[in-house]
């Protein structure tokens, strides 16, 4: 699939693996996606613990145009809810992203542990994403991927921030761009038939966000085909161009009315009309008393585990405590190689999605949450 990227600033002198790994201690791989592998890395200085994404230059040219991106849109960005960049680092093999660490979970599992959810919960979540999205739109990055997916929890015992993750496909809107990207049930009408867009699109996908999250059931979908077969994507498709999404009941009978107004504005095939970030932070469901106190999880809960425990563009991973056993120890310098090596060997080939869960993880507290989740 076509890929748009920014170039980084020629002439920069490569780093040595030693420049990483004297300044981090790595942990072994814990996920593969499919541009890079997760690590955690620990500054040998401070022991504060970040996230490492690490791309392989020798897996081609989208995974390096992936690197680059993701590297000058995070050195461009400033915002609370949005993960922060922390060091990057060039060898001749690698790059290497170090991003804050989220560890507050994603917001399926938590609205899963709540006694009490209402629409202001989910409002609050919204709210966050759309001032996250704001901020990008007046800098001209269209995100691109926007998905529940890629929303965490900053920390385990604050679940009031929520944060944005993953810049790997988000690209600057000079001029419309036409190049499709993205996750099949978040894309706009715009991208799935192949014409012009920009910023738009991600105020569709909030829109989707914020269908789930208040329903427990996506916007579009089909229940006749295995999800991810290229008639399922078709049907699904051709319901997003069309705009075909209803508010069923009963998921929606108790579903306020302001409500459903902002998912109408942010899903509003046509781009021209759709509203904007900045626009729909206005609105009386986010900035007013719209959002209702009811409280809805049972219905919600029993729809999220129907829809998306089995979904397979959403595998859950359970990864160890930060500093459990053998997290940081095992990991070691092939000077032989030069590379930074692990006792697993590399999974990259072997988990796409990965699923690494160590025996030991229950005996470890917090667990650090994160997802292997298939991109377009």
């Amino acid at each position: 699939m076509p890929f748009g990227c920014l170039a980084l600033r020629d002439g920069r002198n490569l780093d040595n693996i030693y420049d990483v790994t004297d300044k981090y201690e790595m942990g072994q791989v814990l996920k593969a996606k499919e541009f890079c592998e997760l690590c955690m890395a620990k500054d040998r200085q401070t022991n504060k613990v970040f996230v490492c994404k690490k791309f392989l230059k020798k897996d081609g040219r989208k995974v390096r145009k992936a690197a680059k991106n993701e590297i000058l849109i995070l050195k461009m960005v400033n915002h609370p809810n949005i993960l922060q960049l922390i060091d990057t680092f060039e060898t001749r093999k690698e790059y290497f992203i170090i991003q804050e660490l989220a560890t507050g979970g994603d917001v399926f599992d938590w609205i899963l542990d709540q006694g009490n959810y209402t629409e202001r919960d989910a409002s609050n979540v919204i709210k966050q994403v759309l001032e996250a999205v704001s901020y990008l739109h007046s800098l001209n990055i269209v995100h691109r991927n926007l998905k529940l997916e890629n929303l965490m929890y900053y920390t385990e015992n604050n679940h009031n921030k929520v944060v944005l993750r993953d810049f790997y496909l988000s690209k600057f809107e000079n001029g419309s761009i036409t190049e499709p990207c993205g996750t099949p049930e978040y894309l706009a009408p715009e991208v799935v038939a192949r014409h012009r867009y920009g910023r738009p699109v991600d105020c569709w996908a909030v829109g989707v966000i914020m269908y789930i999250l208040l329903s427990g059931n996506p916007p579009f979908y089909d229940e006749t085909e295995e999800e991810n077969t290229d008639l399922h994507n078709r049907i699904i498709f051709c319901r997003i161009v069309a705009g075909e999404f209803e508010f069923d009941a009963p998921y929606w009978d108790d579903i306020s009315v302001p409500a459903k107004e902002l998912v109408c504005r942010l899903m509003e095939v046509d781009q021209m009309l759709r509203i904007t970030a900045a626009d729909a932070l206005l609105h009386k469901w986010i900035a007013g008393n719209g959002a209702s106190e009811k409280n809805l999880k049972d219905g919600v809960c029993a729809q999220f585990e129907k829809n998306f425990a089995k979904s397979k563009w959403r595998v859950r991973i359970l990864l160890a405590c930060l500093i459990s056993i053998g997290a940081f120890k095992t990991t070691g310098i092939s000077k032989k190689q030069g590379q930074i090596m692990t006792p697993l060997g590399s999974l990259r080939n072997k988990f796409r999605p990965g699923l690494l869960q160590s025996s030991s993880c229950s005996s470890f507290n917090p667990l650090v949450q994160a997802w292997a989740t298939p991109v377009l």
